[in-house]
């Protein structure tokens, strides 16, 4: 018999669920959906890498193909993984650029994407995380973090102003120095330096008026209209790993969504 399969067969699913919760009984693709996602939270597929096939990973898990199948289908749905035509199924990764405007939702007025996006680092320190910011992370109060603030410009126009909180245990050795030397997008850096990838993120917006430093940073009078997005960042089994607020200027952007 299969040590590492949920079942010898999609008949026995009811015996595989004696551990589990109330509720006792969850489909089986849904089981095999969690094997997935526990292999990759472990690193046993790494961001950019090839899964193994459907047939492969059925005769793994001692199930049907079309079983594995509906499971990767909804880990794609989820943006967890990547299907490319010819080439297989890849875990996905933030280093390409369709999983960055997922996170980024800023367009231009005109035209289907922001243009060349320039980077900048005003600040990296260390503090102890106030009240707000631990209960959001799921820290103690008074807990290591790291604070980044930064500023977006597209084509040489500041747009983003942002505030970044991190959990400082997990993103130890994060400095200025290191978050100005890399060339790619943030995420990526968290990505591939500190092992950290961001699945999901729950966010909220509302307008404010620039303060004295937002308008100065982003090159507008003060009280000039502005978006604040306030982003929660999820990692794996809902963990959260990043506090971010956002200070946009929409004179020639906006925030665009699609709704499903």
């Amino acid at each position: 018999m299969c040590s590492n399969c949920p079942m010898q067969s999609d008949r026995d699913a009811g015996a595989a669920t004696e551990t589990l919760e109330t509720p006792r009984f969850s489909p089986l693709y849904q089981q095999i959906k969690g094997l997935l996602t526990r292999g990759l939270k472990s690193g046993e597929w790494r961001p950019g890498e090839p899964i193994p096939s459907e047939i492969e990973l059925a005769a793994r898990y001692g199930v049907s193909q079309g079983t594995v199948r509906k499971a990767v289908d909804e880990l794609a749905a989820e943006n967890l993984l990547v299907r490319r035509q010819g080439r297989g199924t890849f875990v996905a990764t933030h280093h390409e650029p369709r999983t960055q405007f997922r996170f980024l939702r800023l367009r231009p007025d005109h035209g289907a994407a922001p243009g060349p996006m320039a980077s900048r680092i005003l600040e990296c320190k260390r503090l102890r995380a106030p009240v707000d910011i631990a209960r959001a992370l799921r820290l103690r109060t008074g807990e290591g973090v790291v604070v980044i603030r930064r500023l977006l410009s597209f084509d040489g126009k500041p747009v983003v102003l942002d505030e970044i909180w991190l959990p400082g245990a997990q993103f130890r050795g994060l400095n200025a120095d290191r978050l100005g030397a890399y060339e790619g997008p943030m995420y990526g850096l968290f990505e591939s330096e500190f092992d950290t990838r961001m699945i999901r993120a729950s966010e909220k917006l509302r307008a404010v008026g620039a303060d004295a430093v937002a308008a100065k940073t982003l090159g507008v009078a003060p009280a000039t209209p502005l978006l604040l997005v306030e982003r929660i960042s999820y990692t794996y089994e809902d963990r959260p790993v990043e506090v971010r607020r956002g200070l946009y200027s929409t004179r020639e952007h906006h925030y665009f969504n699609e709704l499903a």
